[in-house]
């Protein structure tokens, strides 16, 4: 699996300068470029071959244009309108809640639900934390489910949205307390559990001391007016006009 491989590879996050090894797998040096999205890239997302897998073990596809609806407690909007609102295709829609509504059929994805599925991608590390973080930017009427629509809506940002639209996602997974501010603490929490999920045996091997170096640097660049903490304009302007952070979140596609 690609994800498994850049988890041991040990390539998943950026050094102590907050660089990534080989960025996109480009030449030393050369600018970077925002990634054409290819099928292939599609399916390094944990969640998507989550719900595929799924897809697959249910057999043939079912008929009907339209969403099959059964007796769930949530039952999502209208195909047409979930297409209006994110960049998958029809299609992918409708494989994409096959497979969702197979593995949840009360129409709604729990936390543990997310902890077992990171757990499976990322074997060699601990993923709990990380797997809870990014249920709940996921979550977002906060109240520890989320439905089909919440689940699309975010992927379709995650892997087919704009820079900004990135970014400001990101910003939402950072801000763990979610009061438009991004602390030294909360970026070393989410930073510490992407280094737990990794595991301690990549190669190469990771300092214990390397999150707090990488939120560091991070935080001498982001953080324009020395207040302690990062907005989300400081965020999106910083991440925008620096190549290596730029080049650091593109990993949260392997990540996801």
């Amino acid at each position: 699996m690609q994800a498994e491989k850049k988890a041991v590879d040990g390539e998943l996050l950026p050094d102590a300068n907050g660089k990534d090894p080989n960025p996109g797998g480009q030449p030393e040096g050369s600018k970077w470029q925002r990634p054409r999205l290819s099928r292939k890239s599609l399916m390094r997302c944990c969640l998507v071959k989550w719900i595929i897998a799924s897809t697959t073990q249910q057999g043939p596809e079912t008929s009907g244009s339209d969403f099959e609806l059964s007796m769930v407690r949530h039952q999502p909007e209208g195909l047409d309108q979930l297409q209006a609102q994110t960049q998958f295709t029809r299609k992918e829609l409708q494989s994409l809640y096959r497979g969702f509504k197979n593995e949840c059929p009360s129409g709604l994805v729990d936390e543990e639900t997310f902890k077992t599925i990171y757990s499976q991608f990322f074997p060699q590390g601990d993923a709990t934390t990380y797997a809870h973080f990014l249920f709940n930017a996921f979550d977002i009427d906060r109240n520890g489910s989320i439905r089909f629509e919440d689940f699309v809506l975010g992927l379709s940002v995650l892997l087919r949205g704009s820079v900004t639209e990135k970014l400001r996602w990101a910003f939402n997974l950072y801000d763990i307390n979610k009061d438009g501010y991004i602390t030294k603490e909360e970026m070393l929490a989410i930073m510490t559990s992407i280094y737990d999920m990794m595991g301690r045996y990549t190669s190469p091997s990771i300092r214990d001391d390397s999150p707090f170096d990488h939120v560091e640097k991070f935080f001498q660049k982001m953080d324009r007016n020395r207040d302690g903490v990062v907005t989300i304009d400081e965020f999106i302007e910083t991440c925008q006009k620096d190549e290596n952070i730029m080049a650091s979140m593109q990993l949260f596609e392997n990540v996801i």
